[in-house]
């Protein structure tokens, strides 16, 4: 097997298809909006407490978003590339 020979020069490409890594990109964007949604609103004064940095967005919806693109980052990376796209590559 040499890796020379114009049989196997794409033999050694990439380990996932192009729709992978935009199904990664697209959960990274997803994680990131979550920890935005996170991020409370500042106080102008430190020695007053804001209670609304427990609000509904902070503590519940933000986490929910953000596992969710967890679990679509899993997905991208086990998500089979389709036969057409491989023999694209391959070529």
């Amino acid at each position: 097997m040499a890796i020379n020979s114009k049989n196997n020069k794409n033999e050694f490409g990439f380990a996932l298809g192009k729709e992978n890594y935009r199904l990664l990109a697209i959960g990274f964007v997803i994680i990131i909006i979550g920890f935005v949604l996170m991020a409370g609103k500042g106080s102008d004064d430190p020695n007053v407490f804001d209670p609304s940095i427990y609000g509904f967005r902070q503590i519940t919806l933000a986490p929910i978003i953000v596992l969710a693109g967890f679990v679509f980052e899993i997905y991208a990376i086990m998500k089979k590339p389709k036969d057409d796209e491989q023999l694209k590559e391959t070529k």
